[in-house]
């Protein structure tokens, strides 16, 4: 049976990366909790796919409002480092991802991806898991999907501002309304 994860502190990890700047580095939530930073990690299948580049770029896209909202962005797949800078180093019109404002990591020991659950053994990729982590590193949010849908980006920044709020948020709230 699974563990509860939301409430509990998130697994640590540190996992090398394509940095914004095309260069190979390494991401960590220590990092970001040092930082006194959110953490929005998300996972997806693999690279040079249809659904992950849509969501990635539109990701990428509204970075700004997340980097806005003190929090920082890791995207995370199987593939290695050199799948992904060959994806970021591909057009977005070719079925690439063009130039990324947040980070890829390479989970290619399978590591991170199962700590978080969403690991599928028998075909060593990952189900679509995004997770909201709060500067202290407790784990506030977690939604994972079927890799057939992609995630909505506007409502990942209305659960990020929710959380962010303290308070609490009725049903279909939105930035700027009271909270209960």
């Amino acid at each position: 049976m699974a563990e509860r994860m939301v409430g509990k502190q998130a697994p640590r990890f540190e996992m090398d990366a394509v940095m914004p700047n095309k260069e190979f580095g390494k991401v960590s939530l220590e990092e970001n909790m040092k930082n006194d930073k959110w953490t929005v990690l998300f996972f997806y299948p693999m690279d040079f796919t249809f659904v992950c580049p849509t969501e990635i770029t539109a990701m990428s896209d509204r970075y700004d409002e997340f980097e806005d909202l003190d929090a920082e962005i890791i995207g995370v797949s199987t593939d290695t480092i050199h799948t992904h800078l060959a994806w970021i180093n591909t057009d977005r019109n070719a079925n690439g991802i063009g130039e990324l404002k947040y980070p890829l990591a390479a989970d290619t020991n399978h590591f991170v991806s199962r700590e978080y659950g969403v690991l599928i053994e028998e075909e060593g990729v990952a189900l679509r898991g995004l997770y909201i982590i709060n500067p202290e590193g407790e784990l506030q949010y977690q939604a994972v999907f079927h890799n057939n849908i992609g995630r909505d980006v506007e409502e990942t920044l209305r659960v990020l501002q929710a959380l962010q709020t303290g308070g609490l948020c009725p049903a279909n709230w939105k930035p700027g309304q009271k909270t209960l």
